[in-house]
């Protein structure tokens, strides 16, 4: 009597189907560490994203600050004081009064 195994036996195409199958979900899985869009790019991005923010912050600040001075010395809207102390270190001029620490 010949003993036949207990597992059946897989056809040719069955084993390529679940070879191609693994093949892909290899694929899927690396591309989506390592692609263009996975998460090792996605983490590179956020850490060169990190000092752009505070470069672009200290630039929006630094903007408002020059917003707040140009509309003080604008002819709607005159702070005098500004104006003396802009125009005396253009000019380089001081009062009688004042002392000069340098």
């Amino acid at each position: 009597m010949s003993q036949r195994s207990a597992l059946p036996r897989l056809s040719i195409s069955a084993i390529i189907f679940f070879a191609m199958i693994t093949l892909l979900g290899v694929y899927f899985a690396y591309t989506a560490v390592q692609g263009p869009s996975g998460i090792l790019r996605r983490v590179q991005l956020e850490a060169e994203t990190r000092p752009l923010v505070q470069q672009r912050d200290s630039l929006q600040a630094e903007v408002e600050r020059m917003r707040n001075l140009t509309r003080r010395l604008s002819d709607d809207y005159l702070d005098i004081d500004l104006l003396d102390e802009r125009a005396r270190d253009v000019l380089g001029v001081i009062r009688a009064d004042e002392v000069i620490i340098r």
